[in-house]
């Protein structure tokens, strides 16, 4: 399977326009943002978890990083809640469940295969918040002032996901759990809403991929 797998294009995906697609188990559904593989697959997902849902045990060979968009995700290291980011690296196993279910937004079989890091921390704070940062890759949340005008850097590409609010970007309007990936070599800049933003960044791992 191959979902917006062309690295080298500007890829927007909005919420309400892509479709729920159910999960090999019962009560979980994804919305697919890209993907290149089956079920084990580099993939870029937003996953809702019906409550008393939960996957069998697993094993995630190329890591697993989160960011907890509603409700409560649990697995054997704890419960996580809303604005809970989560690194899983590779080798590392688990059993996701949500006893009162959850949606997160998940990115697999994208770490160094070397990274043992593991990370759990909250979003939560004013201006730019920094979740993570290696050689590889840097991973904020930035909360934007209503319209507010933000000069994007994709040099090495960049995704960007609206947790809260909304901005736009080459003309384009973006809202709650909209998600954009600029391809390297990209200059842009968004403008936050009347409502400003609230926008979970990702940089400089796409390059890799052209």
């Amino acid at each position: 399977m191959r979902v917006n797998a062309d690295f080298t294009k500007r890829v927007a995906v909005h919420f309400d326009q892509n479709e729920w697609v159910a999960s090999p188990a019962a009560g979980i559904e994804r919305k697919m943002l890209d993907r290149i593989g089956e079920e084990v697959a580099r993939a870029t997902t937003i996953v809702r978890f019906a409550p008393g849902s939960a996957f069998a045990p697993h094993t995630h060979d190329g890591g697993e990083e989160y960011l907890v968009l509603d409700g409560v995700f649990q697995d054997e290291t704890g419960d996580f809640p809303v604005g809970s980011y989560v690194r899983n690296p590779p080798t590392s196993s688990h059993t996701p469940s949500a006893k009162e279910g959850a949606t997160i937004l998940v990115k697999l079989h994208q770490f160094d295969p070397e990274d043992r890091t593991e990370l759990r921390r909250s979003i939560d704070g004013e201006g730019t918040v920094r979740l993570f940062k290696d050689e590889r890759e840097e991973v904020r949340v930035l909360n934007l002032a209503p319209g507010e005008k933000l000069d994007l850097d994709a040099s090495q590409g960049l995704e960007l996901f609206v947790i809260e609010g909304g901005f736009q970007e080459s003309g384009e309007e973006f809202s709650t759990w909209d998600w954009l990936r600029l391809p390297p070599e990209t200059q842009s800049n968004v403008v936050a809403g009347p409502s400003g933003a609230r926008v979970w960044v990702k940089s400089g791992h796409l390059s890799e991929m052209i």
